[in-house]
């Protein structure tokens, strides 16, 4: 590998550890090239790349990228797990794969910045893969929810109980609010017909004088 080469490496592992959620360092000493396919094809499920890279090219590249703390763990021959998804499940198919094939052996590694131990490492492949954890989640916040929708059902139906019941006895009726003013408007009704009553009509006070004059008239014919 020429100079150039080198330095393409250099900047694409940079770019690879400021990329990365998390990082893992392994000894990769005892694997074989089977077993190394097996294990890059279980990390590209967890959308996680295990490279295999000089030590001399992944300080530089440590140094570059800002992440110094990667280089205490570069110590022997060193392979590296850059993590795009799932922490824990990239963690767990590195330590299941560490018991399957007798090799592999945490270093250490990189995490939102801060450095972990391998044994901060192998607890972490011990935690439940995030969308176990997401449903343990949801379960515990929906379960006091369902707890006060049911809660606030029964209150519903009772007072929907109690409400039937006062109807039932009677208590509360359509007439009741009804007759006030019905009350009312007859009480109106009977004060205004006396004034209505009380007038004469004018046909018939008119006719009344016509015939008065006319008897009148046939007395003094008679004279």
């Amino acid at each position: 590998m020429n100079r150039d080469q080198k330095a393409a490496v250099v900047d694409q592992l940079s770019e690879e550890i400021r990329a990365a959620d998390a990082i893992f360092a392994v000894d990769y000493r005892g694997i074989s090239v089977s077993e190394a396919a097996q294990l890059r094809n279980r990390l590209r499920e967890a959308q996680t790349r295990f490279r295999v890279v000089k030590n001399s090219l992944t300080e530089r590249a440590s140094d570059k990228a800002g992440a110094e703390a990667l280089k205490e763990m570069l110590e022997g021959p060193t392979a590296l797990a850059f993590v795009s998804g799932d922490v824990a499940l990239a963690a767990k198919a590195l330590s299941d794969s560490a018991r399957t094939f007798g090799t592999l052996t945490f270093k250490g590694g990189l995490m939102n910045g801060d450095t972990l131990s391998a044994e901060q490492v192998q607890s972490i492949a011990r935690l439940p893969a995030r969308d176990v954890l997401n449903g343990q989640l949801v379960g515990t916040i929906a379960a006091p929810l369902s707890q006060l929708v049911r809660t606030l059902n029964a209150l519903i139906a009772g007072v929907a109980i109690q409400l039937q019941q006062v109807v039932e006895k009677g208590l509360v009726t359509g007439d009741a609010d009804a007759s006030p003013a019905s009350h009312a408007g007859e009480e109106a009704a009977a004060e205004e017909v006396p004034a209505e009553t009380a007038e004469e009509p004018v046909g018939e006070a008119e006719t009344s004088e016509e015939t008065e004059n006319e008897a009148s008239d046939a007395e003094a014919s008679e004279e």
